[in-house]
């Protein structure tokens, strides 16, 4: 009996450090994964900086002892740093709120009236001829608008092709109300059909 309650003490210490080496070993697993990961999305000359508390930026550049931004992650950071900003010419100019009545096809086949709320706003380029005109002839543009809208079917304007096909039609009608090049896009804020 003795020799049994020593094999099971025996047992009992080496299953309990077996135990103890595996959960060591999945935390240093889990410790170098967390550190991959951190040096995957920073980058390491980032890393370096941010530990060494110099800045991230500095940390690549050759008056500052980096490698000259040979990291990728530093790089595409410093081209998007660099990135020109908004031209100063590009106006954004909103619309009121259009609210019209559009047709739509029940299940039945039946024709019923649904209404289609719009946000929008123009954008355009400040700097091209007829630019100036723009918005003296937004009440104009918004007429035309509502002309075209209640002329829509709500299968019209269903998915991306079908907001697609909504913003090159607004932008072929403001660009002939003003006959100048100089409305770029439509930035649609809301569009509901309810």
């Amino acid at each position: 009996m003795a020799d049994a309650t020593t094999t099971e003490n025996g047992t009992n210490g080496s299953g309990a450090r077996g135990k103890l080496v595996i959960g060591l070993a999945i935390s240093l697993a889990c410790v170098l994964a967390l550190l991959a990961g951190v040096v995957a999305a920073v980058g390491p000359d980032q890393l370096g900086a941010m530990l060494g508390g110099s800045d991230a930026r500095d940390a690549g550049s050759p008056a500052h002892g980096g490698t000259g931004g040979t990291s990728s992650r530093s790089s595409s950071y410093q081209q998007i740093m660099d990135m020109p900003r908004a031209p100063e010419n590009i106006i954004v100019l909103p619309f009121q709120e259009i609210i019209v009545n559009i047709t739509a096809t029940t299940a039945t086949g039946r024709q019923t009236s649904r209404f289609l709320k719009l946000n929008l706003a123009l954008v355009y380029d400040n700097s091209l001829l007829g630019a100036s005109a723009i918005e003296t002839r937004q009440i104009f543009m918004r007429d035309s608008f509502q002309d075209y809208l209640r002329q829509l079917n709500e299968s019209d304007l269903q998915g991306s092709i079908g907001l697609a096909r909504l913003k090159a039609e607004l932008l072929r009608r403001a660009r002939a109300i003003t006959d100048s090049d100089a409305p770029q896009e439509f930035l649609i804020a809301d569009l509901i059909i309810q």
